[in-house]
């Protein structure tokens, strides 16, 4: 079976075609391209690529931001209280 590509012209493309097609048009995201998904002709979405500052850390930026906030806290950490309240806010 040959591999089809959804290819837009003006990057519009309908709400059922990017059902259809979505994992080739994440696959064209990837690269770069973006697509404005219609519905009955009007605009309700955009597919676009991640903003550089959106991207996912690596895994050793993970780790330091992990070890900063260890840092930040002095004692015993009691979970239960800290969820308790959390809720109250």
């Amino acid at each position: 079976m040959r591999k089809q590509t959804v290819r837009m012209k003006d990057s519009k493309i309908g709400a059922f075609e990017a059902k259809t097609h979505l994992a080739d048009l994440l696959r064209q995201v990837e690269q770069g391209r973006s697509f404005e998904i219609c519905r009955r002709g009007r605009p309700i979405a955009r597919l676009v690529p991640p903003a550089p500052d959106e991207e996912s850390a690596s895994p050793e930026a993970v780790r330091e931001a992990f070890r900063k906030i260890r840092q930040r806290i002095s004692g015993p950490v009691n979970i239960r209280a800290l969820i308790e309240a959390g809720r109250r806010r």
